[in-house]
């Protein structure tokens, strides 16, 4: 007989993922009861040349797949898909053999329709993120954008914001300007295009101050003619942990698509932990920090570049109210301590010290 699962989570990446990090293992790591946990492959994504390189783990990771939903969980917590392969029969499968299923997600997958790659058009996350929310018990939203989609197809829908955990950032203690002056831009390869969007802005800052930018993420430079003043950090927890608060000003630039609608603005967030001001792109989710925080929002780029110059202007005093009142703000209504008790609830793990 199969042995029975009491709670597994499943997620398509590993830790070193930041969407698997964020959504799922900083929960687990206080949730305060034993989960099992399948991520696929433990990597950091499913680029398909990734995938082609380890068949026989692949094939493994499928496996594992068929035996937990053989296992037929007491509770179950899916996030984003359950494989890179499934056209939504590993979702369905697994989310009803379990008693009690949640389906969490924190991107518009539901507007992800395959453009790009051979396995996105093969396998597109539009199909399986809708087949999810149809057959979860429960659907954990990550904003109020996807939970107004989710609740088109499903009645309990739940938002949980992704969430910070402050005591993982070293905040900002001086404000004074460095020399010279330091942006900041912390991601995942895949989004670093998105600074090419303020490439104008960001020389014509670097032209009138000297300012360089940190990019904390992929070492491989990427980003054309503007590589001549970035400085790049490869990520890793320690380096997250202290980088940040490096930074004069953090940036934020989305491309406006619908896709990016669905963000939970999670780079201001970090910011906010590191009492680090920020510049945005006012879209979604982001439009409601840059309120709440008090920060300036840019969307042309003479908007971006008045809004980083007036940052770097403004004396340290101002940088340091808006940089502190962020972290409070953040502290008080983004972080996981906040937020324990309702995600605790959601799953039905009855009540976890906060």
């Amino acid at each position: 007989m199969e042995r029975r699962i009491d709670h597994c989570a499943i997620t398509p990446y590993g830790r070193g993922a930041g969407s698997s990090r964020v959504r799922v293992f900083q929960w687990l790591d206080r949730a305060g009861t034993d989960f099992t946990v399948g991520s696929y492959l433990s990597f950091p994504d499913a680029a398909p040349s990734r995938l082609a390189r380890h068949p026989v783990s692949v094939a493994r990771a499928e496996l594992r797949l068929r035996d937990i939903a053989s296992a037929r969980p007491r509770r179950l917590l899916l996030h984003r898909e359950a494989s890179p392969l499934s056209r939504g029969w590993w979702e369905q499968r697994l989310l009803t053999s379990a008693e009690f299923s949640v389906y969490d997600f924190d991107d518009a997958l539901q507007w992800d329709v395959g453009s790009g790659g051979l396995l996105r058009r093969l396998a597109p996350k539009a199909e399986k993120a809708r087949t999810a929310v149809l057959h979860a018990d429960r659907v954990i939203a990550g904003n109020a954008v996807l939970a107004d989609w989710a609740s088109r197809h499903h009645r309990d829908v739940v938002v949980i914001p992704s969430c910070v955990a402050p005591e993982d950032y070293v905040p900002k203690t001086s404000y004074a300007l460095r020399d010279p002056p330091r942006l900041g831009w912390i991601g995942s390869p895949h989004n670093e295009s998105a600074l090419l969007l303020i490439a104008r802005s960001l020389t014509e800052v670097h032209r009138r101050t000297g300012a360089r930018l940190t990019l904390v993420g992929r070492a491989t430079p990427s980003l054309g003619r503007i590589e001549s003043f970035i400085d790049r950090v490869a990520w890793s927890p320690d380096v997250q942990r202290t980088a940040l608060a490096e930074m004069d000003i953090g940036l934020m630039p989305l491309p406006r698509t619908s896709y990016n609608l669905g963000k939970c603005g999670y780079k201001l967030l970090q910011y906010a932990a590191a009492a680090v001001p920020a510049v945005a792109t006012p879209l979604g989710v982001n439009d409601e920090l840059l309120t709440l925080f008090g920060l300036p929002a840019a969307r042309g780029p003479d908007e971006w570049t008045a809004a980083i110059l007036g940052l770097l202007d403004a004396p340290a005093a101002t940088r340091e109210l808006l940089g502190r009142g962020a972290r409070e703000l953040a502290v008080r209504r983004y972080s996981y301590d906040a937020w324990l008790p309702r995600w605790a609830a959601a799953l039905e793990l009855g009540a976890v010290a906060s």
